[in-house]
């Protein structure tokens, strides 16, 4: 009886469902459509303000910790990777169209088509990031200039907390996001009714492609996390030389724990002792490196977010430009990188992606519905990356102990405090 209370259980029967619903009655289906619409605007209406309170939160609370050669190799590695993630989710998206089978015969909204069909030298894109009215890019959900002006606006607030130490409007702003939050978890009890009309609609409109589709999708995000995880252990060996194939014993542990939860956080603990104790990284560089995975290591999620971006504009039919491209690169980065951590799970990330490039948001209910092995896939690359980085952060400084990689020794991981990491394993979870 509990897993009939889970979530993506819910959601997965309602997916289920909707398809088979859709299938048999055929177009009449579509009636059911303004529900699954309703859904979508209910969270679309909470995007703005959780971004621009998230942002703000994100960039006001910032500490001076972590700085130096450490940091910079950590980021240094932790940044390369995700831009690989980026570059690797287009390329497969092109190559294998996964959204292509889900062109819609339905007009766009005329604002959202004038928003993704506009080309503008490369000098006017740049001019458009910022905004000389942010209550009307506000108005019209134009997220990039939101982006930019809140991370102004945090980096001040920041100045002015150090200052003066009043966290007034950092604690606004703080539980601004928090009632977002919860008005999002209020409107995902409705998601399964929201899926089942979506799907059906779609199902009663494009006929058995839902299904193939979905299947494209889940398929290119696991091509792509197999050649990204083949990346890191070339990377590795090549500069650590040590054997990779040890590398499943080290890892098989946090694996099935990260697969098995689909959760970032969960099996932080266990990464950490495992990273120490089986891969022999030092304490120092374990504790530094997996703190700052947990919201900034999320390979798996930059590679989804930017499949995401391909699959919607294919199934609108909609070639985006070389400078849309990029955006959704980097809007998928800045998304991983925690700059920008959008909490409140992949519905919430599907629709702010398809806001700020202007992209269709009908076939945003099939990708809620496969979400679920999405996640593992996501949560397996984003665990094991970090442990990687680490080890390259830790060969730099020659702290591996090789011995304890090659099982010749035996050490013990610190007991660690999780309260110490609460923060950072709340925003973990929203990227899976």
């Amino acid at each position: 009886m509990k897993a009939l209370k889970s979530p993506a259980l819910q959601i997965g029967v309602a997916a289920i469902a909707g398809i088979l619903f859709g299938l048999i009655v055929g177009e009449w289906a579509g009636n059911l459509k303004f529900v699954g619409d309703l859904f979508i605007r209910l969270i679309q209406m909470s995007i703005v303000v959780l971004v621009m309170a998230s942002v703000i939160v994100a960039t006001g609370s910032m500490t001076g910790s972590g700085m130096g050669k450490l940091a910079f190799r950590t980021f240094k590695w932790m940044i390369g990777f995700s831009v690989l993630a980026a570059l690797v989710g287009w390329a497969l998206s092109v190559i294998i169209q996964p959204g292509a089978g889900m062109v819609f015969s339905g007009e766009l909204d005329p604002t959202l088509e004038e928003t993704a069909t506009a080309t503008t030298g490369w000098q006017d894109t740049i001019l458009a990031f910022v905004s000389t009215n942010i209550f009307a890019a506000m108005s019209t959900a134009t997220m990039v200039p939101i982006i930019i002006f809140s991370l102004i606006f945090g980096v001040a607030l920041h100045s002015f907390v150090a200052k003066t130490g009043n966290t007034l409007v950092l604690q606004f702003f703080d539980q601004l996001q928090q009632i977002v939050l919860t008005m999002i978890r209020m409107v995902m009890l409705i998601a399964p009714i929201g899926v089942f009309c979506l799907l059906a609609a779609l199902a009663g409109d494009v006929g058995f492609a839902v299904v193939t589709t979905s299947l494209k999708y889940l398929g290119t995000t696991l091509l792509g996390v197999i050649i990204i995880f083949v990346a890191f252990v070339i990377v590795v060996t090549l500069r650590t030389r040590l054997s990779p194939w040890k590398l499943p014993e080290k890892l098989a542990e946090q694996t099935t724990i990260a697969i098995t939860t689909t959760s970032s956080a969960v099996t932080f603990p266990t990464v950490l002792r495992n990273t120490v104790e089986k891969v022999g990284v030092s304490q120092r560089v374990a504790n530094f490196t997996l703190s700052i995975g947990l919201t900034m290591g999320s390979y798996g999620a930059v590679l989804n977010y930017m499949i995401v971006v391909m699959f919607l504009a294919q199934s609108g039919a909609i070639t985006l430009t070389p400078g849309q491209i990029v955006l959704g690169m980097l809007l998928a980065i800045l998304l991983n990188m925690g700059t920008i951590t959008v909490p409140g799970g992949f519905p919430v990330v599907a629709m702010f992606l398809a806001t700020s490039l202007g992209l269709p948001f009908e076939a945003v209910g099939l990708l809620i519905a496969v979400d679920w092995f999405a996640g593992i896939l996501r949560t397996f690359l984003n665990v094991n990356g970090d442990t990687f980085v680490a080890m390259l952060v830790a060969n730099a400084d020659n702290e591996i102990d090789r011995d304890v990689y090659n099982d010749h020794k035996k050490v013990v991981a610190d007991e660690i405090d999780l309260d110490e990491y609460s923060a950072q394993l709340e925003r973990a979870d929203s990227d899976g």
